[in-house]
């Protein structure tokens, strides 16, 4: 099946959003990563911390998993941005992994990280 490649300037384009995407990636990373430790200081420090069987503790644990997940979302995020790179880098950004078509335009503009079709995306949920 034959694919069609994107034009150097387009390349050009998702490479620079895919870079600054990667940064944003990381700040998050960092930020949350920076809270964490601030919070566990502050429990290190505490006479005492909250019960977690009490509502406090309980909501504590809450916020916590919460975060957890935002990371691992966040993390999940990066890792598919750095693979969109390297696929810039080699030449195969734009065509889906799974079928070898391309990739509209119109879609990599709002998920510049993706690695799928359309069709391909939804036959995976």
């Amino acid at each position: 099946m034959a694919t069609r490649k994107l034009a150097e300037s387009t390349m050009n384009r998702f490479k620079k959003l895919l870079e600054e995407k990667e940064r944003q990636l990381r700040a998050v990373i960092a930020e949350h990563e920076a809270e964490r430790s601030e919070v566990r200081n502050a429990e290190t420090a505490a006479e005492r911390r909250p019960d977690p069987d009490s509502a406090e503790g309980g909501s504590m644990a809450f916020e916590f998993e919460k975060e957890l997940s935002v990371d691992r979302n966040t993390r999940d995020i990066l890792s598919q941005v750095i693979q969109a790179r390297q696929a810039v880098e080699d030449g195969t950004y734009g065509t889906c992994r799974v079928c070898g078509r391309p990739i509209p335009v119109a879609r990599l503009r709002v998920l510049p990280h993706t690695s799928l079709c359309v069709t391909c995306a939804s036959r995976r949920r």
